[in-house]
Parts: C-alpha cells; sequence; structure tokens
C-alpha cells in the first residue's frame, strides 16, 4: 500500500461525500469565484494599509504609502487580516454551491504516514533548490524576506510575523488554491492533472515580491502540495506543510541575518 493512501488500521475521519451527492463550480464560475476570492483578499489586506496611513495622518502620499506598505507590522496585519476575508469569500462560493464547506474545500485530516510521507517529500525537494541557489551563487533566502524581518524586528513585532507567514498565510492560500480552485477545476475538462498545474500558477502568480528563481522554487512546492492534495484528499496536510515550510523559512532568514 503506498504511503500516501489512507491507513486503514488507525481511525478514519467520516467519508468524503461522494461526487453525485454535492456539485462543485463548473470551470468557468470556478475561475470568476475565484478572482472575487482573490479580491476579497486584497480588500482586506489593503484595509490594513488604508488604516495605518489614516493613522499617521498622511493623505495620498505615494513615499508614505510605499514605506507603511513594505514594514513588517503592515505585511504582517495584511496577511492575518487577509484571512477571514478568504474565508468569507469561500464560504459563500460554497454555500451557493449547494455544497458543505468541509467537503468542497477537502478538509479531512490525513494520517500520520501521509503526512510524514509528504513532509519527507517537501524537505527533499526544497533542499533541492538550496542545492541549487548555492551551486549558482544566489542567496537561499529571498531579499524580501531579510528585509520584512529586519523591520519586524526592529518593531518588535517578530510574533506577529510569525503568526502571520506560519499560520495565516498558510490556511488562506491552501483553502484557496489547493482547497478551492483544485476542487472545481478536477472535476472540469482539466482533471486532476490540469487542475494541479494551474492552481500551482495561480499560487505562484500571488508571489510578485520575488524573483525568477523563487517563482520556480514555490511552483513546484505548488504541484508537490497538488499532487498530495489529488493522492490524500486532504487539504490540511498542505495547509500543515505549507506552514512548516514557511516556518522553516522565517528561522532559516533570522538565522542568516544574524539572529535574534
Amino acid at each position: 500500500m503506498s504511503v500516501l493512501e489512507p491507513d486503514m488500521t488507525s481511525p478514519q475521519p467520516p467519508p468524503v461525500p461522494e461526487r453525485s451527492r454535492w456539485r462543485v463550480w463548473p470551470f468557468i464560475r470556478t475561475s470568476l469565484w475565484g478572482l472575487f476570492i482573490f479580491a476579497a483578499m486584497f480588500v482586506g489586506q489593503l484595509a490594513v494599509v488604508g488604516y495605518l496611513v489614516w493613522r499617521h495622518g498622511g493623505g495620498f502620499d505615494a513615499a508614505l504609502i510605499r514605506a507603511i506598505s513594505s514594514g513588517g507590522i503592515s505585511i504582517s496585519l495584511s496577511v492575518i487580516t487577509g484571512l477571514p476575508a478568504v474565508l468569507l469569500a469561500i464560504w459563500l462560493a460554497t454555500r451557493l454551491s449547494g455544497a458543505r464547506f468541509r467537503s468542497y474545500l477537502g478538509l479531512r485530516w490525513p494520517s500520520w504516514r501521509q503526512f510524514i510521507a509528504g513532509l519527507v517529500a517537501m524537505i527533499v525537494l526544497v533542499g533541492a533548490w538550496d542545492l541549487v541557489a548555492s551551486a549558482i551563487g544566489r542567496e537561499v533566502t529571498a531579499t524580501f524576506m531579510i528585509e520584512v524581518l529586519k523591520s519586524a524586528r526592529a518593531d518588535n513585532s517578530l510574533w506577529l510575523l510569525f503568526v502571520a507567514f506560519c499560520i495565516a498565510a498558510p490556511v488562506s492560500e491552501e483553502f484557496f488554491a489547493r482547497g478551492f480552485l483544485y476542487g472545481g477545476w478536477s472535476e472540469s475538462f482539466l482533471r486532476p492533472a490540469g487542475a494541479i498545474v494551474l492552481s500551482s500558477l495561480v499560487w505562484t502568480a500571488m508571489h510578485l515580491q520575488y524573483d525568477w528563481f523563487f517563482f520556480a522554487e514555490i511552483m513546484s512546492i505548488g504541484v508537490l502540495f497538488g499532487y498530495l492534495r489529488y493522492r490524500t484528499g486532504s487539504t490540511w496536510l498542505t495547509v500543515a506543510l505549507h506552514g512548516l515550510n514557511n516556518l522553516a523559512a522565517t528561522l532559516q532568514t533570522m538565522w542568516l541575518a544574524g539572529g535574534s
């Protein structure tokens, strides 16, 4: 039995309803709902920047807005406030489809064997990218991450950064990409393979702060997460792995930047 298949010797979660018993949105509607969910995330994040600019008493000052939006506190809070916006938008989309939120997004717990297998696969993949980076003379941590960490440290908000990067971002991004988008697209003409690739492309495009090298790494991680979602039926698995990956990346950045 494959390590990614359910472990029949351990307690199993309630069975996922058969496809014929609940509906997913077809390709076009999944895509349109995806735009709506992304817009909700953007508005939720933008609200924080607007509030912080207002607190500083600034009008439409481009330099002030740029300075605030690139700060550790602003980035952390915007990621955190984007989460409830995403959850509300996805809840609305699934509610109108007639499906249960949990079933639509694949919110079932993986077995320990599935979790360990996924964790090992992720470590091997990320480790391979670190080796490639070292071989071609690139930094293994993006400059963006270093600058954000320095800003958060200066503002005594490292704990907020960890909450944002290791909890809020994995939940909102995985619910959106591997949960909602994959859930709908995999039932369309794309089938699971096409849904894995397309949802990974969307997820990669959400990380515009990085350059081409990190784009490629993020894309490969997205494909791995999509495959794990397909094999296990569990979005909670990809949420957990995403959170652990972000935690490791944040700790690595702290170490490379000179420690706490």
